[in-house]
């Protein structure tokens, strides 16, 4: 499984990555038809206390990606917020995918 990271005004963080990375290799285990995720890592300057801190992942898989944002006050919950999302549209393409088999 591949994982890129990509830093948008932040800077790169090893805590960061391997947090991620558990995440998504508990999703690569259970959907092993995901090919590669692409994980950003921005900062947004708001006004909202509990956000700024964004995480975007998108996954490539055959048929469609997948993709996911979420803005948290860290970067640790906005990257649950995402793999939560993430694993919701994984669940939904998987009954998709049993359902024509």
């Amino acid at each position: 499984m591949d994982i890129n990271f990509n830093y948008v005004h932040v800077t790169a963080s090893e805590r960061l990555e391997e947090f991620t990375t558990k995440k998504l290799n508990k999703l690569f285990e259970r959907y092993n038809w995901i090919v590669r995720a692409e994980v950003f890592f921005k900062k947004e300057n708001t006004s909202e206390q509990d956000k700024g801190m964004i995480c975007d992942i998108k996954l490539s898989a055959p048929g469609q990606n997948m993709f996911a944002s979420s803005s948290e006050k860290n970067f640790e919950s906005a990257i649950s917020s995402s793999i939560e999302d993430v694993t919701r549209q994984l669940r939904k393409k998987k009954e998709k995918m049993t359902a024509h088999h």
